[in-house]
């Protein structure tokens, strides 16, 4: 594979061995780079836009920048940057305030390598990953804890659109979408920016979050990743 074809990977964590450990396994894998490494997150915040990621693994308690910092700063940002929070503080109930927050993932640093490589791939390919766990928590904050997104009535939203939404729950990648509506994937990406411009949400994250609470797809249908 070409450097230019690789999934470029940013680290923020103030744990300097943490950081190299994990920047030597990611890079086993070919099909991974890592172009940028912090350790707080005001220095990512300065580096960012010489290097880029595709994937930001992003600590949240750093001096000098928390990642709830980061998290903030990107949100106001185009990169199309996805957020993999993963931190020793890491608590299920905080689930929903990630995801609001504009993060893709959310794991604890207790996750093995080889699960931390399938979620990296399952955030590139679909925008999000939940465990089994976190489904679970969901469900319960969904409907109770989270404030509505002020979006378009779901009635807004063609039937196309509504069925690129479905299956974006079922952690299908933009590949998968063309392939199962007969459509190209140009076209996919295209309902994915119409869904999150009419629904005022982030990330595909936010997306499955506006079906769920719209009843557009019961939280027992989200298609889990097999571990």
């Amino acid at each position: 594979m070409k450097e230019s074809e690789k999934i470029k990977i940013g680290i923020a964590d103030d744990d300097l061995l943490f950081v190299q450990l994990l920047k030597d396994y990611i890079e086993r894998d070919k099909r991974y780079r890592t172009v940028l490494t912090c350790t707080s997150g005001a220095a990512f915040l300065e580096e960012m836009n010489r290097h880029t990621p595709d994937i930001l693994i992003l600590d949240l308690r750093m001096a000098n920048g928390s990642g709830l910092e980061v998290l903030s700063a990107l949100s106001n940002s185009s990169t199309g940057m996805k957020i993999i929070v993963l931190s020793s503080f890491y608590r299920r109930s905080f689930m929903g305030q990630m995801l609001k927050m504009g993060a893709h993932a959310f794991l604890s640093k207790e996750i093995e390598m080889s699960e931390l490589s399938d979620v990296i791939n399952a955030v590139h390919e679909n925008g999000h990953y939940f465990s089994n766990d976190q489904v679970e928590v969901m469900r319960h904050q969904l409907s109770n804890k989270l404030p509505e997104f002020h979006a378009y009535s779901k009635d807004d939203l063609t039937e196309r659109e509504i069925d690129v939404l479905k299956l974006v729950c079922q952690q299908m990648s933009t590949k998968e979408i063309a392939d199962t509506l007969f459509i190209s994937p140009k076209t996919v990406e295209t309902h994915k920016t119409n869904l999150m411009l009419k629904t005022f949400v982030k990330n595909m994250a936010g997306l499955v979050i506006y079906a769920v609470q719209n009843r557009i797809i019961d939280a027992d249908e989200i298609i889990l990743l097999d571990k």
